[in-house]
């Protein structure tokens, strides 16, 4: 028992962070573009599920069965919190991965996911997990996989080793987590101000640190200090999957399927005269110098016919997700941002800005015809998928059916916004999925339903939990210190609320 953690970072709380990549439905418009049958998630399972935020948004806001595990017992337990709390029938369980994935109560899976697990884990632990995707996942099924790539990190994973080693090596007996990887930062930035030859034939090393330097101490626990860390190539990780059955679909990440974002003429050229498609994947993450793969893999996909792939697609609801004014023309991709035509998005941006479902259909049959191609309206539609601003959309039985849980999960987050403010995701029966909002607005959205009905009034509750948490406003860059001023910027936050972000809440039905 005194190693079960198996070299796993214990010490320290996960992030409350939520991952939409998890969510089954979002697999249905790639999985449709790339002409694969998607399929019908019952059951689902998350294997390390952190605190538990990303399962239970999914399992109360679906239709789905889902089932986790994850060994930290603190992390479990607030998991299982939010699970009793919504009733959304979540089985989340605090085993190892080999415990978990021996057991023979569980269901088969029609979608399994392992976020931000796979390189930080055993090769036993790997091949526990190979054993669970070959024996419990279905036929059709889908595998969301994420892991550092070796290409992006080639030059940094020296030095998240050097800093591992300093935390074992030089930090004082009876230090804790953070306080090792404060000081095994401290350690590589002055050894950095040295001017190293290392850094000199790595300059973005200096980028790379100082980036580190401002991201969350538990969350660089995690990220670099566990002692299994291992960036994997896609040519090494296939082989592995191929063996259980699993065939790779495609990249989870909207803007890979959108090229002109990515890649320069120069790049798809050179990639168009790559025959293996295994080695033109790997090819490419070096082009695009990817630290962090995120992909969807298939146990014996089912290739759609042209016009069942085209006919499944229309089928598809969407729903805008951001307010129509707020939402800025211009794309950001690999090769940096672009702009996008006014007179393209925006005709589909007026249809959608009802905040209404439509389907694909629909949206063909309103779009002017020069808009209205299948595949070009499908390429907008990642586009704006990338941007944060459209979701796929639930059938209205599986809404009605979710919206009980979502309330009583949602009605529960929005109590601990008095009290913290890391959790900025909610649950939308509508999606299926998570919806990010800020601790802010989460503070509208409790007062609401405290029956505050007006925007003054949110204001005022929100600087009660503002002064109880000892936070501020800013205005322009300047921290507001008086009360007046910090209620007056208040409450022109919560009028903007009211008139822009609110009804796309009410239309995920996230609120009222």
């Amino acid at each position: 028992m005194s190693n079960w953690h198996a070299g796993y970072t214990a010490e320290t709380a996960y992030t409350y962070g939520y991952y939409t990549e998890l969510n089954p439905l979002r697999t249905q418009l790639l999985l449709l573009s790339w002409g694969i049958q998607p399929p019908r998630v019952s059951t689902a399972c998350e294997l390390g599920f952190g605190q538990g935020v990303t399962v239970n948004i999914h399992a109360a806001a679906s239709c789905t069965r889902w089932y986790g595990t994850d060994f930290n017992p603190a992390q479990t337990a607030f998991a299982q919190e939010l699970a009793e709390v919504s009733g959304n029938g979540a089985v989340l369980s605090e085993q190892s991965f080999q415990d978990f994935c021996a057991r023979t109560d569980l269901p088969d899976f029609d979608f399994i996911a392992l976020h931000g697990i796979w390189s930080w884990i055993s090769p036993e632990n790997q091949a526990h997990i190979a054993d669970f995707l070959a024996r419990k996942l279905k036929p059709g099924g889908v595998l969301y996989i994420s892991y550092n790539t070796q290409a992006g990190w080639a030059a940094m994973a020296p030095i998240r080793d050097l800093m591992e080693q300093h935390s074992r090596v030089l930090s004082a007996p009876g230090q804790d987590a953070l306080t090792r990887v404060g000081s095994a930062l401290s350690f590589v930035n002055r050894m950095m101000e040295t001017k190293p030859r290392y850094l000199l034939a790595n300059p973005t090393i200096a980028l790379r640190l100082q980036q580190i330097s401002e991201q969350d101490p538990n969350y660089l626990s995690h990220e670099y200090f566990n002692h299994y860390w291992q960036p994997v190539s896609f040519s090494a990780i296939k082989p592995v999957l191929a063996e259980v059955k699993l065939e790779f679909a495609g990249s989870a990440a909207y803007p890979d399927h959108v090229a002109p974002l990515n890649f320069s003429p120069e790049h798809l050229a050179f990639l168009a005269q790559i025959p293996d498609a295994t080695f033109r994947e790997n090819t490419a993450d070096f082009l695009l110098n990817r630290q962090f793969r995120q992909d969807y893999w298939v146990k014996g996909s089912r290739k759609l016919t042209a016009h069942e792939q085209a006919t499944a697609l229309r089928a598809v609801r969407i729903l805008l997700v951001a307010p129509v004014e707020q939402i800025a023309m211009k794309v950001t991709g690999a090769l940096g941002e672009a702009d996008l035509d006014q007179a393209v998005y925006g005709p589909l941006l007026e249809l959608l800005g009802d905040c209404k479902p439509h389907t694909i259909a629909e949206l063909q049959q309103r779009l002017p015809a020069n808009l209205a191609d299948l595949g070009s309206l499908l390429q907008m539609l990642l586009v704006l998928a990338h941007k944060a601003c459209i979701s796929p959309v639930q059938d209205d039985a599986a809404i009605a059916q979710a919206r009980p849980a979502t309330a009583r999960l949602n009605r529960h987050l929005l109590g601990k916004a008095l009290g913290r403010t890391d959790l900025a995701a909610l649950a939308s029966p509508v999606t299926g999925g998570g919806v990010g909002v800020l601790h802010l607005q989460q503070l509208f959205l409790l007062a609401r339903l405290e029956g505050h009905q007006e925007a003054d009034t949110w204001a005022a509750f929100a600087w009660q939990a503002f002064r109880a948490l000892q936070q501020t406003m800013v205005r322009n860059g300047t921290v507001l210190t008086t009360e007046e001023d910090n209620l007056a910027e208040l409450a022109v936050q919560a009028e903007s609320f009211r008139v822009t972000v609110l009804p796309i809440l009410q239309a995920l039905g996230v609120a009222d």
